[in-house]
């Protein structure tokens, strides 16, 4: 199998799964005449499926950029072994729409945060497998790649994980904090700066040790 034909199924993928998140999202069930309020009410009840829909959506555009670097960018040929892996991702990334309803449906429920918080621990494990794969499998060339693009890198790929992980058991006291932890992991990956922060404040802790990792 070549480049592009991995490219594209991959690609297609995270397409169908993308548009299948709005899906999720059902019209309010009102029957005859409705009011302005009446609407409006029903409207707020959809406000949790919404957020979940656009958080699920940036989470969803993070990892489809980093499976681009990954495999279009860094892996200048493929094998069996990394084609499996891929699919493995690709399983994770296609159970993201149930995962997604679970949340924004029952948003008041510790388990719905927990299956989601899995699920991206899950996804994100997978991605950094992926990565570690390419970076360092003898069978994987790639091109020149330096120190503080693999730091970068890494960053990126486990930050949702430890977000995830720290959400999870925060759910039991408050399902709003842990919500808003998966929200910054997000915006974590999305920012351009977010990694030279994260340079920065390491080297304020460890000093010129931060070299070596």
């Amino acid at each position: 199998m070549n480049h592009a034909r991995l490219d594209q199924l991959s690609d297609g993928i995270f397409a169908i799964v993308m548009t299948i998140l709005v899906f999720q999202i059902d019209l309010p069930d009102l029957w005859g005449p409705v009011t302005n309020m009446e609407l409006w009410s029903e409207i707020q009840r959809l406000i949790p499926v919404f957020l979940s829909y656009i958080l699920s959506f940036a989470l969803l555009f993070t990892y489809w950029r980093a499976h681009h670097f990954f495999i279009s960018v860094y892996a200048k040929n493929i094998d069996s072994t990394l084609i499996n892996i891929n699919a493995v991702f690709l399983m994770l990334i296609s159970l993201v729409p149930f995962s997604t309803s679970l949340l924004g449906t029952f948003s008041h429920n510790e388990l719905s945060v927990i299956v989601f918080g899995i699920h991206i621990i899950l996804i994100g494990l997978c991605l950094y497998w992926m990565r570690k794969y390419v970076l360092y499998s003898p069978h994987i060339q790639n091109p020149e790649i330096t120190r503080h693009e693999i730091r970068g890198s890494t960053v990126r790929t486990l930050a949702p994980v430890i977000f995830a992980i720290i959400a999870i058991p925060l759910s039991f006291f408050s399902i709003s904090l842990s919500l808003v932890l998966f929200t910054l992991a997000v915006i974590f990956n999305l920012s351009s700066y977010s990694t030279r922060l994260f340079e920065n404040f390491t080297k304020e802790i460890y000093g010129e040790n931060l070299s070596k990792l």
